[in-house]
């Protein structure tokens, strides 16, 4: 058995800090906004918050640009407020996990102005450059929000890599000064009470641009052993890695506790089931839902005692969970819950994105001024020069776009849906005055008493934590239903993914656990008629 840790039985809530609560008027989510809330997440019973960026930043790519790592960006509050607010935390029981960028800095942090002064200047190698001129790039990689990865400077004739925005430029793993540098920063976070990191795009800082290779770099695996005994390694944390180029067996790598390396990642396999083979994010296809369950079922197999998972369907990334695969009209109650109950009853560790909790949506963009993000904008005007319809482009950006998870939280049915007094820095979704924490509060058929008790049966139940995992009926067009067992004990969780009523077959009775439905506290299993979007965690008896 893998060993026992804290973390394991816990549920992380990630904060997107500008969009969460605003406690000064001035429309921008902020560290008091979310003091002033920790009751409402403690409530919930979260244990840990994931804490994007509140670093001081020119905000190209909201706060993922840094411009110092050891500051906090005014519009968030002082160093003052960060270390009231782990201090409250800590007396709520919950864990910071501070979100660290650590492939690239802004083109504002001190480092890079000092590097693109001169090509002797002592921070030049903290960055890539590599000779060319201004008609002339290095080679043809490309920027994962688009065009050209080499960005040209003036000062001193050369280009730097950035495989984000040209104001994110890339960091150079190789250069063991720099990373120095990073370990005593990372520990200044660590020695201030923050247990935990989550590192984001954390496979790229292995790169080889030379050879073409962006990640899973070789020598990736050694910065992070050398960064898991230079910080965090002997101290009780949690670290999670974003990876999305990883499959299982680089999962392995980064997860086996021998290794000493990272405690989980997240990898983005499963959420490329409404993408269409080998093209980007935005060529969309119906969900393929038998590939959905097998990913999944892939990553549980194959990490059971080797690894450890993240289970997650929500980001800052990521569009609504309801509106993608869901149902976010008639059903969304019922939707939300089983997409709730497919992911918290496997084996892992659960993230909830803010809203999450509430049943959430997607916003209702009708034109490309409605988007702040940089990458859908990059995208919009791309595809435009390629000839896509204005059509196949908006709903390519409707369904999938990062803004959709970017909206404010949505507190009650008051002005600005109690997220702001003042103009708020993005558009509040519009069914705020139906999906809203206070009515929420009020409802105790909502979803976050459904996510609540979710939460405690995990705190409560080692089957949850440790059992094992077998999926069920793996191509059945309807049916998610997987077995976890531990010791003597076996529970089913069993979830119709669908508006249309299906039925589950198997054998004996079960005793119900929970469900998103009204049950018999002992069901049959013979023939379960499942309703629409049903889902039930059931113990065998």
């Amino acid at each position: 058995m893998m060993k026992e840790k804290w973390w394991k039985h816990s549920v992380v809530y990630q904060i997107y800090p500008r969009s969460f609560c605003d406690s000064n008027a001035d429309g921008i989510g902020d560290i008091n906004g979310i003091r002033s809330k920790l009751w409402y997440l403690k409530e919930l019973g979260i244990d840990i918050i994931w804490l994007s960026p509140v670093y001081p930043s020119p905000n190209a790519d909201n706060g993922y640009d840094i411009s110092d790592y050891y500051g906090i960006s005014s519009e968030f509050g002082t160093i003052e407020d960060m270390k009231k607010l782990i201090q409250e935390c800590e007396n709520c029981g919950i864990n910071i996990m501070m979100d660290l960028v650590l492939n690239h800095t802004s083109d504002e942090h001190t480092w890079f102005i000092e590097a693109k002064k001169s090509i002797n200047n002592p921070y030049r190698d903290y960055y890539i450059w590599r000779k060319g001129n201004a008609d002339n790039e290095p080679n043809d990689m490309t920027s994962c929000f688009g065009g050209s990865a080499w960005e040209y400077s003036q000062e001193t004739g050369e280009y730097y890599l950035h495989f984000y925005h040209k104001k994110q430029p890339d960091l150079n793993w190789e250069n063991e000064k720099m990373r120095a540098e990073i370990w005593s920063m990372m520990n200044y976070w660590i020695d201030m009470g923050v247990r935990g990191f989550r590192l984001d795009v954390i496979d790229v800082i292995g790169k080889i641009p030379d050879q073409k290779i962006k990640e899973n770099g070789p020598k990736l695996h050694n910065y992070l052993q050398e960064m898991n005994k230079k910080t965090f390694g002997s101290k009780d944390m949690v670290t999670v890695g974003e990876c999305w180029g990883a499959d299982t067996e680089i999962g392995k790598l980064y997860s086996a506790p021998d290794r000493k390396e990272l405690d989980m990642i997240f990898q983005f396999e499963q959420m490329q089931a409404d993408q269409i083979e080998g093209k980007q994010k935005w060529d969309l296809k119906p969900l393929d839902f038998i590939y959905l369950k097998n990913t999944f079922a892939k990553w549980q197999r194959e990490l059971e005692g080797k690894g450890w998972n993240s289970l997650f369907w929500n980001s800052h990334d990521l569009p609504r969970i309801v509106s993608r695969w869901g149902n976010d009209k008639q059903y969304r109650v019922e939707a939300a819950k089983m997409l709730a109950t497919v992911l918290h009853g496997m084996k892992g560790t659960p993230y909830i994105y803010q809203g999450e909790e509430i049943g959430m949506t997607n916003y209702p963009f009708s034109t490309i001024e409605d988007f702040a993000d940089i990458e859908a904008i990059n995208m919009y005007y791309e595809r435009k020069q390629m000839g896509y319809s204005e059509k196949d482009i908006m709903k390519s950006l409707c369904t999938k776009a990062r803004d959709n998870a970017r909206t404010p939280m949505q507190w009650n049915t008051s002005y600005q849906a109690g997220f702001t007094e003042g103009t708020p820095w993005y558009h509040i979704n519009p069914n705020y005055t139906k999906i809203n924490v206070e009515m929420a509060l009020e409802d105790k058929n909502s979803i976050f008493y459904y996510y609540q008790k979710l939460i405690k049966l995990r705190k409560e139940e080692d089957i949850l934590v440790y059992g094992t995992f077998e999926l069920l009926c793996p191509e059945d067009k309807h049916i998610f239903a997987y077995i976890r067992k531990w010791n003597e004990k076996i529970w089913i969780v069993i979830c119709n993914f669908y508006e249309k009523s299906t039925e589950f077959l198997y054998s004996g009775k079960a005793k119900v656990i929970l469900s998103n439905y009204k049950q018999e506290t002992t069901i049959s299993l013979e023939q379960i008629k499942l309703r629409p979007y049903e889902a039930i965690i059931c113990e065998l008896i």
